[in-house]
């Protein structure tokens, strides 16, 4: 009889895997020899279980498929929940492998003991301690089943003596089931009566329009509204689509805002925007998300639709009344390409130090037609939602809903192994790369061709900027950076290193062209503002009151040299 090791092994074979990331470990010795032993599935071995927990999740991002990663017994396993937070709260399927400290020994403080079936329950949609082969073959199933149904982490807690047990049963064969998912016709009806009462609608689509562009498209068109999307949206939605106005949210632009805020009926779509203070306060509210326990909790919906976008926007668009008036819409176009033309004034060179923006642009200018895009939480997610182009084939995808610095390395890591020939583009923070900078050396291992553009400005820049909107003087948040480049050739990948704007351009290109892994370091203005689409009165006050605290600490000449920065700012928002 095969062991439980390799009846798994053998059931994510025929059930489409063909990579298992993580790190090796006494608890998984049975385990990694099933993959050894197994053709067409294979280990990935990554420096840090963290970076396998992320590149997990890219992986299951990019392909909508389950992936898979494991850890061994205690601290192994330990390092994945961060990547696994991530995945779980992106909706990806992800099934995680825990290894477990020798079954009889659980309870008496046995070496590296934890409890991971207590400790994953918060980031997986399922966690289960596997105590006895008999529960072997059956729970695999299940835990495949509700990664890639309920689209999050599956987690199975395994000691590593059951994993080398022996177990009855052959290989599951476990796929994603499609389903069509439409709200009740009352529940139409009655969100069709305040759609066809309204007179300005505007509509704000998420990542639960992936699939539905062209439905979409077609209610905007039926009810005359602007859309305005979310960051994880972008990719589904910002592209032939005559009827988008761009984002609103901490990254987006003016027109994102206005159009949420001047509406009288929000029609939200696939979307969670988690900031409550940018949605409108006296405006009704339709909602349609395929999960009904998210509907409400960011702002007060009066007519709930529990359903998919593709499935519900045809419905309700039959209910639609024709002839109407384009005023609200044309009133938000118009901003939107204001609001893009000044966008683009901002993104070029200059003959002092380098905007990011103007990097942000040129990736953008230059990158393949279906590169895959993954920014770094913090401003380079700005830069991406700002200056990155998608056109149905391009990917941007990041940790928009967990928000961990560092993703941007494992990620690309993930989404290159997923697409061997496609070019991945990791927008990376100085502070974010180097948190998890080990793993350069997996590229290189892997042969993985990742692209990594750092945004060098030797300083955690966005922590900087929310410390200034809220008063505060800046402090630990600068960062004494190696030269990015070095780094690169001294693990045997190829460095470049760019400090002034003239030479940019040319290095660009270079760097994209490259045929294997790369890294780009690019000395960029640390003082750059990365200014939301709206400024309230708080935001102003505290920076009245950072400017007062930076003069008192004899740090005046970094108001003077910011105020050089961002002077040509001022008119987009004032």
């Amino acid at each position: 009889m095969p062991s439980v090791a390799e009846n798994i092994v053998a059931s994510l074979k025929a059930s489409g895997v063909s990579k298992v990331w993580g790190v090796a470990g006494d608890s998984l010795n049975a385990l990694t020899d099933a993959i050894r032993l197994t053709d067409g599935i294979g280990w990935v071995p990554v420096r840090h279980e963290e970076a396998g927990a992320f590149a997990a999740g890219a992986e299951a991002a990019v392909t909508g498929k389950l992936a898979v990663t494991v850890g061994s017994c205690g601290p192994g396993n330990l390092h994945l929940i961060n990547g696994l937070f991530d995945a779980n709260r992106s909706h990806q399927p992800v099934l995680a492998i825990a290894a477990h400290i020798p079954h009889d020994e659980i309870g008496g403080s046995y070496f590296q003991e934890t409890h991971p079936e207590n400790l994953f329950q918060e980031c997986s949609v399922y966690c289960e301690l596997v105590s006895n082969p008999a529960q072997m073959p059956r729970i695999l199933r299940v835990a495949m089943r509700a990664a890639l149904d309920k689209k999050g982490v599956a987690v199975l807690v395994i000691p590593g003596n059951i994993l080398q047990a022996e177990v009855k049963g052959e290989p599951e064969v476990v796929f994603h089931s499609p389903t069509r998912s439409i709200p009740a016709q009352e529940a139409l009806d009655k969100a069709a009566e305040i759609l066809n009462h309204s007179k300005k609608v505007s509509i704000l689509a998420g990542a639960g329009c992936e699939g539905a562009h062209d439905e979409l498209v077609s209610l905007a068109d039926k009810l005359q509204a602007p859309i305005v999307h979310t960051m994880r949206g972008k990719e589904w939605v910002a592209y032939d689509n005559p009827f988008d106005v761009g984002m609103t949210g901490l990254l987006g632009f003016t027109s994102g805002y206005n159009a949420m805020t001047d509406c009288d009926t929000l029609l939200m779509l696939g979307a969670d925007l988690p900031y409550r203070q940018f949605y409108p306060k006296n405006a009704k509210v339709i909602q349609v998300d395929l999960a009904g326990e998210h509907i409400g909790r960011r702002t007060k919906v009066d007519v709930p639709l529990v359903g998919t976008v593709k499935d519900t926007a045809p419905e309700l668009e039959k209910l639609i009344k024709p002839g109407r008036s384009s005023r609200h819409l044309k009133k938000m176009q118009k901003d939107y390409k204001e609001a893009t033309k000044d966008l683009m004034a901002l993104a070029k060179p200059s003959r002092g130090k380098i905007h990011p923006q103007y990097l942000a642009e040129l990736l953008n200018r230059y990158a393949d037609d279906d590169a895959i895009f993954v920014p770094d939480v913090g401003s380079p997610v700005i830069w991406a939602a700002r200056y990155i182009d998608v056109n149905g084939k391009r990917r941007i995808i990041g940790s928009f809903n967990h928000g961990s610095m560092a993703n941007g390395l494992p990620m690309g890591m993930g989404a290159q192994a997923a697409y061997p020939n496609r070019q991945v583009i990791s927008m990376s923070g100085d502070g974010g790369l180097s948190m998890l900078m080990g793993d350069l050396l997996t590229l290189k291992q892997d042969g993985l061709p990742v692209k990594i553009v750092v945004f060098n400005n030797s300083s955690l820049n966005f922590v900087e900027l929310e410390m200034k909107s809220a008063g505060f003087v800046n402090y630990a948040t600068d960062l004494s950076d190696p030269n990015f480049a070095n780094i690169a050739e001294a693990c045997d990948l190829k460095g470049y290193r760019v400090e002034k704007a003239k030479d940019l351009e040319k290095t660009v290109k270079e760097f994209l062209a490259h045929k294997g892994p790369a890294i780009l370091d690019v000395i960029t203005d640390r003082q750059e503002l990365t200014i939301p689409p709206t400024i309230d009165l708080d935001q102003m006050k505290g920076f009245s009151l950072y400017a007062m605290r930076t003069v008192l600490s004899g740090r005046g000449a970094e108001l003077i040299d910011m105020a050089k920065t961002n002077i040509r700012q001022l008119p987009s928002f004032f």
